[in-house]
């Protein structure tokens, strides 16, 4: 098959032509359709995942068809149009049982502790509990963008950030994770307050349902959502994962607000200093966003069925697998508006 392969962390990926790969008797072998470029990947490629192995394949926001089944499979087929969240559980342990499947202790991740998408084929283990059938009529690249940044975004808005309607949602950071994050909260009645320091994804995030937008670059993201929502924000989302964006959306926050950290904290950023002052003074609540089950991506596909949340509206450029490595590079810096696709292999 033909993959993007990391041999060195930093240097440039290559394409390469490797050995096809086979099922593990829990797993499946799928062929690709479309896999999303993530800022995630980035990090991986820069060494910040202590999980991977070199040489890597990266990749983990996939859609494809299952072509090989292993014998211990019993709930999927050749043939069948699938996806599957970033984290896949064990389906054994404690987390797992407890319906945690993605923070598991034992979890495969393609694309980190294994071989991922940006290939022609991928195998994905402990497939009957974390494959998830693709609705009929949706596209592999629909399908794609929804593997990390939008479901992601749907967990930490609506099951960690217990969004309710009417209030006011600030949303840190304008990527993929932060555009699914508006759609979703707009989708729930919320009024949202995009933030970021580009005019473009600013403007695509009003076209997604963000009320308010706020340019950082111009203004102190604090001050300027503190005065247009009356006194703070009542649920902030940290969608990019900067010290700069972490701290600014705690202090966006009003008296018992809850900031929820989706973007990661790696690199340089890994240890923040939190305003934990006004976190005490506020009662503030502070959380966690990791992925999202399996079994709750029915929740978001309910919603996209009732023309309430529209994904394919957030897919940027539609990119070649040697195009991908352009992209992937380009992830720390500032990038195009819209999630970037892989569709073509």
């Amino acid at each position: 098959m033909k993959a993007v392969v990391i041999r060195e962390f930093g240097a440039r990926p290559q394409i390469e032509t490797l050995p096809d790969p086979e099922p593990a008797p829990d797993g499946v072998v799928v062929k690709i359709g479309a896999t999303g470029v993530c800022r995630s990947d980035w990090h991986g490629w820069m060494g910040h995942d202590p999980t991977i192995e070199l040489p890597h394949v990266p990749g983990h926001e996939l859609a494809g068809t299952i072509v090989e089944v292993g014998k211990d499979v019993r709930r999927w087929e050749k043939g069948d149009r699938v996806t599957v969240p970033f984290v896949a559980g064990c389906g054994h342990c404690h987390e797992c049982a407890s319906g945690n499947q993605h923070v598991c202790d034992d979890q495969f991740q393609p694309g980190f502790n294994a071989w991922g998408s940006f290939a022609e084929y991928a195998a994905l283990r402990y497939a009957d509990g974390n494959l998830v059938a693709l609705p009929e009529g949706m596209g592999y690249d629909t399908a794609a963008s929804l593997g990390c940044r939008f479901v992601t975004s749907f967990r930490a808005v609506v099951d960690k950030g217990r969004v309710s309607a009417g209030e006011w949602v600030a949303i840190h950071g304008c990527g993929g994770v932060g555009l699914s994050a508006i759609m979703i909260a707009a989708a729930a009645g919320a009024r949202v307050v995009a933030v970021d320091i580009t005019d473009d994804k600013l403007e695509l995030a009003r076209s997604l349902g963000a009320e308010f937008t706020v340019n950082a670059s111009d203004d102190y993201p604090p001050k300027a959502i503190i005065e247009i929502t009356g006194g703070g924000a009542h649920l902030s989302i940290d969608a990019l994962g900067s010290t700069k964006t972490f701290q600014n959306s705690i202090r966006s926050l009003r008296t018992r607000g809850r900031h929820v950290q989706v973007g990661l904290m790696l690199g340089d950023h890994a240890k923040p200093v939190a305003p934990m002052a006004r976190v005490i003074a506020y009662e503030l609540e502070i959380h966690g966003s990791h992925g999202m089950q399996a079994f709750r991506y029915d929740a978001a596909f309910n919603m996209i069925r009732a023309g309430l949340l529209d994904p394919e509206r957030m897919i940027g450029q539609r990119l070649t697998l040697e195009q991908s490595i352009d992209a992937l590079a380009g992830m720390d810096g500032a990038t195009t508006a819209g999630i970037p696709v892989v569709t073509a292999f």
